[in-house]
């Protein structure tokens, strides 16, 4: 029987984990707990992410190896929104026994094609039967205790910058689920948004340059404040008004957005992929005005500032020509768990 006709069930538990082991380094692999060293004064930043099939990937738009890169990709998002680099990951695995090992052995090298850009190792897990695929992944990293960035720093007069263009991963998925939509959009454009969905670049690159900005030498907790947009850029614009206590003012026609909506999608259209589409994966940073703009000038490719925080309690969507009315920003309709 060769490799890609084998199910899950066909080896079990201990040969499935000799598979996979081959993707984790040997000199940590093999005990009961994997043994992560921090550099001195860091701390230890943790966060997990669960993906399961039907909810965040099918076959019908996303390859093993997709899955795999999105899994990956998605933690080291949480890791660079809180300014931290990796560690390592963890990977809890539920398969239902008819799975392919060949789909398996698929899901760990896009893992491995994504953290191997951060020199990123997987450094253990555990395997599981389930009635459903699902992915878990815990992912670790450091911060100096300085550098963390929390939503609940946002002040009153900081500039809001997004690190790249919003909406291409919601667009990728709309034209991988109906083929027949953006009939305008040259092959490249088609592309571009559909890998925009299906290997999303986690923004750990942002870092350096921010800390470089901010003078790291200082003694005190540098001003920055945000999260990542995997939600949607409204979401995150909103969870950190709530959380910092105060308000904001976005002016839509700031929100950088891919150039293949140009000739595709209305304004209105373009604007809701944009504010409310998800899983673009940048970061949305409240920082003062003259470090923000020389990070956007820095960053380039689509980094942007769109707006400012303001005093009060409600994020406010407007326009350079005032056209139209000011339109408040929802977490209602994003994406949620639990809703129909």
């Amino acid at each position: 029987m060769n490799n890609e006709s084998l199910q899950v069930q066909d080896i079990g538990e201990q040969g499935l984990l000799k598979i996979l082991q081959c993707f984790c380094p040997a000199e940590i692999i093999g005990d009961d707990a994997a043994v992560l060293s921090t550099e001195p004064d860091q701390s230890l930043v943790v966060t997990t992410d669960v993906l399961v099939d039907g909810v965040h990937f099918s076959d019908r738009t996303t390859s093993p190896k997709d899955v795999g890169w999105r899994s990956a990709a998605a933690n080291l998002s949480d890791l660079a929104a809180m300014g931290a680099s990796g560690l390592g990951i963890t990977v809890g695995l539920g398969l239902p026994g008819n799975v392919a090992v060949n789909w398996v052995e698929q899901l760990y090298q896009g893992m491995t094609e994504c953290l191997q850009q951060y020199n990123i190792p997987i450094v253990g897990g555990d395997v599981v039967r389930s009635p459903v695929i699902t992915i878990s992944i815990t992912a670790f990293g450091q911060a100096h205790p300085n550098r963390i960035i929390y939503r609940n720093k946002a002040r009153v007069g900081d500039a809001i910058v997004v690190t790249g263009v919003h909406g291409a991963s919601a667009a990728g998925l709309e034209l991988l689920v109906h083929s027949q939509l953006g009939g305008s959009l040259s092959d490249s454009a088609r592309l571009a948004l559909i890998k925009a969905h299906q290997r999303p670049q986690p923004r750990l690159d942002v870092l350096p340059l921010l800390w470089q900005i901010l003078d790291p030498s200082s003694p005190l907790p540098l001003p920055v404040s945000g999260m990542d947009s995997s939600d949607g850029l409204a979401d995150a614009i909103v969870q950190i008004c709530r959380a910092s206590c105060v308000g904001a003012v976005i002016n839509s026609t700031k929100i950088p957005l891919p150039t293949a909506f140009q000739n595709w999608l209305t304004k209105e259209q373009a604007l809701e992929y944009a504010l409310y589409g998800g899983e673009d994966f940048e970061l949305v940073l409240c920082l003062p005005k003259e470090p923000a703009s020389l990070l956007v000038e820095q960053l380039g490719k689509g980094a942007a500032i769109i707006g400012t925080i303001v005093e009060g309690s409600t994020a406010l969507l407007g326009d350079d020509n005032q056209k139209t009315p000011d339109q408040v920003l929802t977490l209602s309709r994003g994406f949620r768990h639990f809703e129909s």
